[in-house]
């Protein structure tokens, strides 16, 4: 990890037990700390999962049980009747149990999220622990972890030869968009690591075409410890209604294990991490909360909905006092502009306008509703979902910070600095980057207008590159606004061509 993550707990430690004691739990200390692994049968792992109702820790909090049983649905398994089908499914032509594969997701494109690469790094026996208790169940042996971190890489192949599994690793280039189902699902079968533009239900036709059990690093790690504790005393903390404790990112460097039930301003002041003038919540998919929603939020899925948010992947990203908001808002939004396939219309041309629009409203001379008309163009109608949370994203901005868009339209400025507190990745060099020749750039703004995914205008007119690096999409965009700069200042730099998945 580039940067220094520390670790806490509220209410007691589960999935970072032991971590005050040790930096990384190999097989012997995990053994010690969470004992023996347990294989439970595929019925009663099944209505474990059905009885703290445990969902995926990934951002969609889809029923874990749902999960298993669609595959089980899928593949000739003894147990497999008794794990209660879904409908329809019972006539459809099933595989060999042992050709299901386990995937655990542990790419955590979005930069502002840690929690997965501190249990891939720290914790690896847990999440293998989970793994092997699905693949188990459902009578397979096949399991993949797909990771973006080399510490993280290292960690699991590390892990996987104290336990002589049969697992691989499979290494995905960090991008926004590669932790999508479907992208690492391509990824593992050699293909180009997007979204496939079509809904392809893992379970039906995953991994190689076989069904495919595929969840995030943080839900197999509890599988585990729901497994090891059982049903009740996994019960034990949280709410009645949503049991169990979960990870948080805090301001992109913080984690912290909570119950749910937890007052978000407890998890904040146990931080040491003021609200500031809004908190967003679910990461830069999720939605932004004023003061008042945070002094009301609860960490839950009912009780971040009552005031307008989600817990999402359990990114908490407090905007710091100083800094322009609509200004960072708009740094994420032509960041995730940038980052999108660009394979359908809502994000090839419905992205570059929100950002358009948001430069415009950052300027003064924008309105909150040409936003919204922007954002709203293309809803519902991408080939993921990332064009929806991306508007999800800047819609709740322009709710949260009303009064700020007002300064800006009486001034063009609220007068503050954009500091860039918003977390985004280090461009690695893997691909290319725009840079601008300062001796020649004469502020014509052009650039700005041909990719707004990649620069924005400062408020004198001149170009801000935001410096991360040109996907395979952009390229003839950024080749064509190099062309046409008057001044000819504008140039790229580095090459031009994506980095596949790595395979081990």
């Amino acid at each position: 990890m580039t940067r220094a993550i520390t670790v806490a707990n509220i209410g007691g430690p589960r999935l970072t037990l032991g971590f005050e004691r040790f930096e990384r739990l190999d097989l012997d200390r995990h053994q010690a700390v969470h004992g023996r692994l347990s294989l439970p049968p595929l019925d009663d792992l099944v209505k474990m999962c059905e009885q703290v109702d445990m969902r995926g820790r990934g951002g969609a909090g889809f029923p874990f049980a749902r999960k298993l049983r669609a595959v089980a649905a899928r593949v000739v398994h003894p147990s497999a009747d008794q794990a209660g089908l879904l409908p329809g499914e019972r006539g459809e032509t099933r595989r060999p149990a042992a050709d299901a594969v386990v995937v655990v997701n542990g790419a955590e494109g979005e930069p502002g999220s840690q929690k997965d690469k501190v249990l891939l790094g720290r914790a690896p026996h847990l999440v293998l622990d989970g793994a092997q208790i699905a693949a188990s169940a459902l009578g397979t042996q096949r399991i993949v972890v797909a990771v973006e971190s080399d510490e993280a890489a290292r960690s699991v192949r590390a892990a996987i030869g104290e336990r002589r599994l049969a697992a691989r690793v499979v290494r995905l280039t960090e991008r926004f968009i590669s932790g999508e189902s479907g992208a690492v699902i391509r990824a593992i079968n050699g293909e180009t690591p997007i979204p496939p533009g079509r809904k392809v239900r893992a379970a039906a036709s995953g991994v190689d075409g076989c069904p495919t059990l595929l969840s995030n690093t943080e839900t197999f790690a509890q599988l585990a410890v729901l497994t090891s504790l059982g049903p009740d005393l996994y019960a034990s903390a949280g709410t009645g209604e949503e049991p169990g404790t979960t990870l948080l990112t805090i301001g992109g460097t913080q984690v912290v294990e909570a119950p749910y039930g937890t007052p978000l301003a407890a998890v904040l002041e146990h931080c040491g991490v003021p609200p500031g003038p809004g908190v967003l919540v679910g990461g830069y998919h999720g939605q932004w909360l004023g003061p008042a929603g945070v002094g009301r939020a609860v960490l839950s899925r009912a009780g971040m909905k009552a005031v307008g948010g989600t817990v999402g992947a359990g990114i908490i990203l407090p905007l710091a006092e100083g800094t322009c908001p609509l200004g960072e808002v708009t740094r994420i939004a032509s960041y995730l502009a940038a980052q999108s396939a660009g394979q359908c219309g809502p994000c090839r041309l419905g992205l570059p306008d929100v950002v358009r629009a948001m430069n415009a409203l950052t300027d003064g001379s924008g309105s909150a509703d040409d936003v919204r008309r922007a954002a709203g163009i293309g809803r519902g109608r991408g080939a993921c979902s990332h064009p929806d949370g991306t508007a999800r994203f800047v819609l709740s901005a322009v709710e949260a910070f009303a009064a700020d868009i007002e300064v800006h339209r009486g001034g063009g400025s609220c007068g503050l600095p954009v500091f860039g507190v918003l977390p985004l990745p280090v461009p690695d060099g893997s691909e290319g980057r725009v840079a601008i020749d300062w001796s020649r750039c004469d502020g014509h703004g052009l650039c700005a207008y041909l990719v707004p995914e990649l620069i924005q205008l400062d408020r004198y007119g001149f170009p801000v590159v935001l410096g991360t690096d040109v996907p395979s999409w952009l390229e003839k965009d950024v080749q064509r606004a190099v062309a046409m700069c008057p001044a000819l200042a504008l140039r790229m730099t580095g090459d031009l061509s994506g980095t596949p998945a790595r395979r081990s």
